[in-house]
């Protein structure tokens, strides 16, 4: 009991944690204003629910006396009464009332929670990005850095965090009010009871009091367990989620190999992770179930069970009866809100500890970007000095690498699969976090391509200028580069929006990325395996059309094969040591 507490306490902290940067940004005012508004229509929400019990006592009284004119009053118009409220209004000008201010609750609502959604998903997202966290993240799937489903906690569980707390807020909110609106109502109208030989003054709010506490107490003994199923399960609900992408997004490699079999069986294991885990959730909710159901259906008669001697007795009335059984209702409900919304702050509290490790893992990464080798620019050369590199694991790649390398002439590395070749090249690009050492590149621009080169969504010509605006680019030059590389039919498909990794080949999306060398035109091109999806004689086309096309660029190739380049200077990577070869 005590630690299940302690874990709710943990959750309002984050909780507070993740909300406050919203509301002490520079959208503070619009948020504090939209929730004002909210609030204060939640109250008159309330009021207009208080005045409805006393509309409840003189209808009922007006039926047990069959006034039909104070009926028709309560039905069209509003009545008159000497005491609080005073005036209480017609059926229909209620309803109408009640709708307005309903509606405008909502949608006010709804409002400042897309605002804070937006917020808080570009805050999310640009923490994310910065730094190379992402980067970061992908390396370390586990530990203090790394984290699972990144893409959902941005997209699902903020969605589900702005909703659910703005939800359960102003529930807790009108809760408060409808118990203070109420609690002297009751405790006036209750009457004593006289048990024992002590009479109980009020004794109708004891009651409500001693219900909620037993109440609450029982729940949460129950529920408890919910917190952490409900963490597991979007947790497992978003590892089978990118198994089913997978497959979406690499449908020719999977169709070639006759792997359907295979991905059938990766995604029936996903899917029963979900399916034990949302049967444990199953069997905690159905005990739980069996307790609160019961707790609803006792305490809507209750309190008639409760004031049922005094009516009897003749000491109230049937007004007096329903009021009493409707105000109760209004204290009792406020002092068992846990109750009443146990399940939401379960999911709430799983989806805040989600958020919070989120913002934790990407803090870490950030300060995780800070190591590896130092990497300066401003040299006319590129530079290693006691260059180590390591993987994440600690085992090393590469052992005080000291190499000079100018510019003006191509550089081929060449070395063994797995020597650490594409290491050095996510070395030299500055993204490598483990090892130590110095880099220096020269001056100037410069462009690193993969051996799978990566196209953002949209047009084509989106695609070749990544990462530039395709603004910075007329059609002229990229059509007479797509030409250069073989790739002439695609030039009247600039404007087109595909998703181009998918529909275009592995050679040709390799073809793809040197058009977009040709046209940003680097000081420094360093290629990782760029052309290994081609034959030798397209190669060998390739690395012609880069020469006579940006003679001004140094290009650095990491290859396994030997292809023509006419270079005089080539390194060999071999057992961790980098040596000049000839």
């Amino acid at each position: 009991m005590r630690r299940s507490m302690s874990s709710f306490l943990t959750g309002l902290r984050e909780g507070w944690g993740l909300a406050k940067p919203y509301f002490s940004s520079e959208e503070k005012w619009v948020a504090f204003g939209l929730l004002a508004a909210v609030i204060f229509l939640n109250l008159i929400l309330t009021a207009l629910n208080v005045i409805n019990t006393y509309f409840q006592k003189y209808f009922y009284d007006s039926l047990q006396t069959r006034n039909f004119h104070v009926f028709l009053k309560l039905i069209f118009t509003y009545l008159k009464v000497p005491v609080f409220p005073y005036i209480i209004p017609g059926f229909a000008e209620y309803v109408a009332m009640l709708i307005i201010v309903a509606v405008y609750a909502l949608y006010l609502n709804q409002m400042l929670q897309i605002r804070w959604r937006q917020w808080l998903t570009r805050d999310f997202s640009e923490r994310w990005l910065a730094d190379r966290a992402y980067y970061n993240i992908s390396l370390a799937k586990s530990g203090t850095v790394g984290i699972d489903n990144p893409d959902q906690r941005i997209s699902q569980d903020l969605a589900d965090f702005t909703s659910n707390t703005l939800a359960l807020s102003l529930d807790l909110l009108s809760n408060v009010v409808t118990f203070f609106s109420f609690v002297t109502v009751l405790y006036a109208i209750s009457g004593a009871i006289t048990v024992f030989g002590i009479t109980i003054p009020g004794y109708m709010l004891w009651l409500a009091f001693i219900y909620a506490a037993v109440s609450t107490y029982i729940t949460h003994r129950i529920g408890s367990k919910l917190i952490g199923l409900n963490f597991n399960q979007q947790r497992v609900e978003a590892d089978f989620r990118y198994s089913l992408i997978r497959v979406r997004d690499n449908p020719e490699a999977i169709a070639l190999s006759g792997g359907e079999a295979q991905e059938l069986i990766t995604l029936r294991e996903r899917f029963a992770h979900v399916r034990e885990n949302w049967w444990a959730i199953m069997r905690r909710t159905k005990m739980l179930g069996f307790f609160t159901n019961g707790i609803s259906v006792i305490s809507g008669n209750f309190a008639i069970l409760a004031a049922s001697p005094r009516y009897f007795a003749g000491a109230i009335q049937l007004g007096d009866l329903f009021q009493l059984s409707s105000v109760f209702g209004n204290v009792q409900g406020p002092l068992s809100w846990i109750v009443n919304s146990y399940n939401d702050l379960v999911s709430l509290r799983a989806t805040v500890a989600r958020l919070h490790g989120f913002k934790e893992a990407v803090a870490a990464a950030r300060l995780a970007s800070t190591g590896g080798p130092a990497v300066q620019e401003g040299g006319h050369a590129l530079t290693f000095q006691n260059l180590t590199l390591s993987l994440p694991d600690g085992r090393r790649l590469i052992e005080n690498a000291d190499l000079t390398l100018p510019p003006g002439e191509p550089i081929i590395l060449t070395g063994p699969s797995g020597g650490g070749k594409s290491t050095l090249f996510r070395a030299i690009a500055g993204i490598w976090p483990f090892g130590d050492g110095h880099v220096s590149r020269p001056s100037g621009s410069a462009l690193f391509l993969p051996q799978r080169p990566y196209f953002p969504l949209g047009t084509l010509k989106r695609a070749i200028a990544y990462p530039r605006p395709d603004t910075d680019f007329e059609d002229a030059p990229i059509i007479a580069a797509l030409d250069a590389v073989g790739l002439a039919p695609l030039a009247h498909r600039l404007g087109e929006t595909e998703t181009w990794s998918q529909i275009l080949s592995g050679g040709e999306q390799q073809r793809l990325a040197i058009v977009r060398a040709l046209v940003t035109k680097p000081d420094w091109l360093f290629l990782d395996e760029a052309t290994s999806a081609l034959d030798t004689p397209l190669a060998t086309k390739i690395q012609h059309v880069l020469r006579e096309h940006l003679p001004n660029t140094t290009v650095v190739a990491i290859t396994h094969r030997d292809v023509p380049t006419g270079s005089d200077r080539r390194i060999a990577l071999a057992d961790g040591v980098l040596t000049h070869a000839k």
